[in-house]
């Protein structure tokens, strides 16, 4: 929603209005199933928004290269380098979405704090994590194993 408390997404505000319709018709039998639908939709336009924003990235950093006419840097096999972050973190959003409905209906706001933590926390690690591998490799270019 935007400062006014306008949905941004008419279709996405659309989808919501007749999900709270069927709710009132159908009851509180189908509440879980209408939410959890309601849920895979906006999972779908986060995941499409992601894809528009990473093609129009990797667009931009192609331009740039070529205008450049040099070759991007490559991080080293286990370096962590973009794609490997980048994966991660699509990965924990998508399912950040059904982790914090199951901790809310579980432990309250409490559970979805713990959950938000656990999700930060994974995040932050593996941003700052270098496998030791890799990095002795890069040190020892050309030295034996057996010294």
């Amino acid at each position: 929603m935007d400062a006014t408390g306008r949905a941004r997404d008419p279709e996405l505000k659309k989808d919501l209005d007749a999900t709270v319709d069927a709710r009132r018709e159908l009851g509180a039998d189908y509440e879980a199933a209408l939410v959890e639908s309601f849920l895979e939709k906006v999972e779908q336009r986060l995941d499409a928004t992601v894809d528009r924003r990473v093609r129009r990235q990797l667009a931009e950093q192609q331009t740039t290269v070529t205008r450049h006419s040099s070759r991007p840097a490559r991080p080293a096999s286990g370096d962590g380098g973009f794609g490997e972050r980048f994966g991660l973190a699509v990965v924990t959003l998508v399912l950040a979405v059904p982790l914090s409905a199951i901790a809310v209906a579980n432990a309250g706001l409490l559970g979805l704090i713990v959950c938000w933590l656990g999700i930060f926390g994974v995040n932050a690690v593996h941003s700052t994590w270098r496998a030791p591998w890799s990095e002795g490799r890069r040190n020892r270019a050309g030295a034996s194993d057996w010294e």
